[in-house]
């Protein structure tokens, strides 16, 4: 849980989160419009919806060892890669083949939690591992604004060189340490002798492909992750853009805000996690929905110094709580040995949406020259997902 932990802090927190943060001084350094930085974000995220369905069957096929390892070495060299562009068409090549690495790194370690531990306690384990995430947001609020101020017109690109750099050595921590499943070394899941319950009984040769795609509430599940996709990364890839340029908060002012909400969201998984597993998956999805909803709100319709201290608080403290019930959700449905594929499978649709979603926003960004309905958008599409959750069968026991 631990190695998961730091794969999704360089995957998710600095391949991804740090973008948010770098963002209004590679406009300025580039020339770029709001629809162009929404479309590297888009970028990134075909990238991204490639590889996380098939690194989820991969890791499943070839284990998640070698299959993070890897992926963490391709986001390193190429975020490297992105602090020497000097064109548009060069740095969204990088920014697709930095999400590729993203995908193939990120599923795989959301599924630690059901691969190691029994079921009722996958929620709380898969909440240890998302738990990096937060950790990287956090960090990037605090390491990006000294490093852009430290290296002037050029610090936006000196931010890539030191992230890359650090999610290469994490590329080659995961593959000293990670192992791909309890029976590598002799043991069973946490939890299976503890709780009782029994685990889905499937050996390796067994495994049925074709049976995640016949399952229909995964379908419905991947749906309700769009929605999550779609909603959120609309604030968040626009969170600090629209401080700097449209509200007029400096770098340092913003990284802050960024760096609360990420102390926040450190313990964000665990949280949702723990309570989906008392109170079951359907009801915890909903809450979280509801919650991400009025922050996106907040943030649209209150212009105050603590309407956007609420917002960020309310986002950190909710925002790993989906993509944490659905790595467990998946694993309720398919089981322990298929887990990765399953996430892989629901992910695919959670991609498509984020790779949607900042295209749309930085596009209605400079239509209406505000960020307002695209925040405003976010929640309302935040709201469709607990209809969704309405109609959720359970998986069965």
């Amino acid at each position: 849980m631990v190695m998961g932990l730091l794969t999704t802090l360089g995957a998710h927190g600095f391949g991804r989160f740090a973008y948010s943060m770098i963002n209004p001084s590679m406009i300025d350094g580039l020339g770029l419009s709001y629809t162009q930085v929404g479309t590297l974000a888009t970028g990134n995220f075909i990238g991204y919806l490639v590889l996380a369905i098939i690194g989820g069957f991969l890791a499943s096929w070839l284990g998640t060892r070698v299959v993070i390892s890897v992926c963490l070495a391709l986001m390193g060299i190429t975020m490297i890669l992105t602090g020497m562009a000097k064109a548009y068409g060069f740095i969204l090549a990088m920014r697709i083949l930095t999400g590729l690495g993203n995908g193939g790194a990120f599923v795989p370690a959301l599924a630690l939690g059901s691969i190691w531990c029994s079921p009722h306690r996958r929620g709380f384990a898969t909440g240890i591992v998302i738990a990096g995430a937060g950790i990287g947001f956090a960090l990037s609020g605090l390491l990006v604004p000294p490093i852009l101020s430290a290296y002037g017109e050029q610090g936006w690109r000196y931010c890539w060189y030191y992230l890359g750099l650090t999610v290469l050595l994490l590329s080659c921590v995961a593959y000293i340490f990670i192992r791909n499943s309890p029976e590598d070394i002799g043991l069973k899941p946490l939890g299976l002798e503890a709780g009782g319950m029994a685990l889905e009984e499937e050996k390796p040769g067994e495994l049925e492909w074709k049976k995640i795609y016949r399952i229909g509430s995964l379908w419905h599940l991947g749906a309700i992750y769009f929605l999550f996709g779609f909603s959120y990364i609309i604030y968040f890839n626009f969170f600090a853009t629209s401080l700097v340029k449209e509200i007029g908060w400096t770098h340092g002012q913003a990284g802050r805000l960024f760096t609360i909400s990420g102390i926040f969201s450190i313990f964000c998984g665990l949280l949702w996690g723990y309570l989906s597993d008392i109170i079951g998956r359907r009801g915890g999805a909903a809450i979280a929905f509801l919650a991400l909803a009025i922050s996106y709100g907040i943030f649209a319709l209150f212009h105050s110094a603590l309407a956007f201290y609420v917002s960020a608080v309310v986002f950190g403290l909710t925002v790993w709580s989906i993509p944490t019930i659905m790595a467990a959700f998946s694993g309720d449905y398919v089981g322990p040995k298929l887990a990765p594929a399953g996430l892989g499978f629901i992910t695919l649709f959670f991609g498509i949406g984020q790779a949607i979603g900042p295209a749309v926003g930085g596009f209605i960004a400079d239509y209406a020259g505000s960020f307002t309905l695209s925040f405003l958008l976010a929640a309302a599409v935040s709201l469709l997902g607990i209809v969704g959750l309405l109609t959720l069968k359970s998986p069965r026991t």
